[in-house]
């Protein structure tokens, strides 16, 4: 199975044999292009799309000592995302398919980040919780079984990432914000700054951090005019992501039962993120399941994997290629 993702910043392509695993996998960022904007340009991410997913794909298949007639299906992102950027890999990853023979499936790009922790040599087993915190989505989901998902909580203004490329800008720091702010609050003084954590005071799942962002806007004109008020606001602003993240997964994992949580998305790498659930889980007796961390960003492993279990369970595409910039996760189909 060929996997393609192009939903953002990001070029991959992955190839994935149910009986072999992982075969090889390649990612080109395009942080460097866009961090002069402070932010991804739709239109420069959709031709660096077309300049590069060619030479991934070739890169991959001499990787794995396959030539593309070894194919036997091939899996895109269909969605959500940018739409140029989405049209540039369901156009090539239909042409492909069409011209080889094989069928075709577009995958959602949140499914593929739900289980990507499952390429693990040890995966989880399902019933489990899942926190996606990717790039414009923050979302905790109850997972069933393979497709049969639930969502508990929701993103209703800024989730996490864009929390963090936001607070960045006020903070001075380069795009993409996470690694940036990560870095910048190791000098933090605990305590120093204290911030809210959104919507954890009131019942439910659901995430806000648009009043976050606003409450670093005024710490950044009350204490940060010199690098140690920048290092303490990036600390607390930190700290405040993790703690309601950490609250929210409590909930989650208590409200269903479940006692086992997987953590997916490129927040996920956040190394204060996972020493905070990490100890959580070890306090409330659930186990806590990440991806490596070059599965946490957009990769298409997630999306080749997801491909050949819908493939598997009968689902095959036709020879539209339309993209659902926006698909809610609520409204993918239940495989077979």
């Amino acid at each position: 199975m060929l996997g393609i993702e192009t939903s953002c910043d990001e070029t991959a392509a992955a190839l994935y044999q149910p009986e072999a695993g992982l075969l090889a996998h390649a990612v080109h960022s395009q942080v460097a292009d866009h961090a002069a904007y402070g932010g991804v340009v739709p239109e420069l991410a959709s031709r660096d799309h077309v300049r590069k997913l060619p030479g991934l794909v070739q890169g991959v298949l001499r990787d794995a000592g396959l030539e593309a007639e070894a194919l036997g299906g091939v899996a895109w992102t269909r969605g959500p995302g940018l739409p140029g950027a989405l049209m540039v890999g369901a156009g090539f990853a239909r042409s492909l398919a069409w011209g080889l023979d094989v069928p075709a499936v577009g995958i959602h790009h949140l499914e593929g980040h739900l289980l990507a922790p499952l390429l693990e040599p040890q995966p989880p087993a399902m019933p489990l919780v899942a926190l996606l915190v990717s790039g414009g989505h923050t979302l905790l989901v109850q997972v069933a079984g393979f497709g049969r998902y639930r969502v508990l909580g929701d993103s209703v203004d800024d989730a996490a990432g864009e929390a963090f490329d936001k607070t960045a800008r006020l903070l001075g720091l380069p795009y993409p914000g996470g690694p940036a702010i990560a870095r910048l609050a190791e000098a933090g003084r605990p305590g120093a700054v204290r911030l809210p954590r959104p919507m954890t005071d009131r019942p439910g799942l659901d995430f806000s951090f648009s009043g976050l962002k606003t409450a670093v806007l005024h710490a950044v004109e009350e204490r940060g005019s010199d690098e140690q008020g920048r290092a303490d606001i990036a600390h607390g602003f930190q700290e405040a992501v993790v703690e309601t993240l950490a609250i929210k997964c409590r909930r989650a994992l208590e409200q269903t039962g479940c006692r086992r949580l997987v953590v997916s998305g490129g927040v996920g790498a956040n190394a204060r993120l996972r020493e905070r659930l990490d100890a959580l889980a070890a306090e409330r007796g659930f186990s806590v399941h990440y991806p490596r961390l070059e599965l946490c960003t957009d990769n298409a492993a997630m999306i080749a994997y997801a491909g050949a279990l819908r493939l598997a369970a009968g689902e095959r595409g036709d020879l539209d290629f339309s993209v659902r910039p926006r698909w809610p996760l609520a409204e993918l189909p239940v495989p077979g």
